[in-house]
């Protein structure tokens, strides 16, 4: 056999080897929903909305001798309400957040993080249609002719999750103890608050 020709055979079956030899896709390596018990799917909710770092701008924090933790009775509740901003700071080259780290300042003016919680200041009334159209098209309360949903939120990354890992998360943040907590309404750079 002429040494062209043996390259070129041992190059296609390496090649059909690795094909047949990848690990399966992402997608098939995640539980399906519907094989879950409801528990099942608020742990995986949890787990899911915890490595997400959703904690990290929904759930306002107490200060530990480790630093800022969130806060377990106001577990992804938003911006507390009656924490406004005391000075508007105007910035193109910065983020700012607050101390709560639920309150953040950037070029495109403030906004606060909303409450993911159960109750009708949150997602109380949401239907999981919502949910997925606020994840995937970073729509303000999943509506289609809703604002876009402000920075920092990282809906951009979060919109390439499963079906299912969007129902679990929603079943989790379903499962939580409702807070009363209506989010201040975002504010513009020019000061002016920003419609709903």
């Amino acid at each position: 056999m002429k040494p062209k020709i043996l390259s070129a055979l041992i190059l296609a079956s390496s090649i059909a080897f690795t094909h047949c030899s990848r690990p399966p896709e992402q997608e098939a390596l995640q539980p399906k929903t519907q094989e879950l018990s409801q528990e099942q799917l608020v742990a995986r909710g949890k787990y899911l909305t915890t490595i997400s770092g959703c904690n990290d701008c929904h759930s306002p924090k107490i200060m530990t001798p480790a630093g800022p933790e969130p806060d377990p009775s106001r577990l992804l509740s938003g911006h507390p309400q009656n924490e406004k901003l005391s000075t508007i700071i105007k910035t193109s080259d910065w983020l700012l957040f607050n101390n709560t780290l639920t309150a953040f300042v950037g070029p495109w003016g403030v906004s606060y993080a909303a409450n993911l919680t159960p109750d009708d200041t949150g997602i109380g009334n949401w239907k999981f249609e919502q949910f997925v159209t606020a994840i995937r098209k970073g729509k303000y309360k999943g509506l289609e002719g809703g604002r876009p949903l402000l920075p920092p939120m990282p809906w951009q990354m979060y919109r390439t999750m499963t079906d299912d890992d969007l129902l679990a998360v929603f079943t989790y943040l379903k499962s939580l103890p409702p807070v009363d907590n209506l989010v201040p309404s975002p504010i513009s750079p020019d000061n002016s608050i920003t419609k709903k």
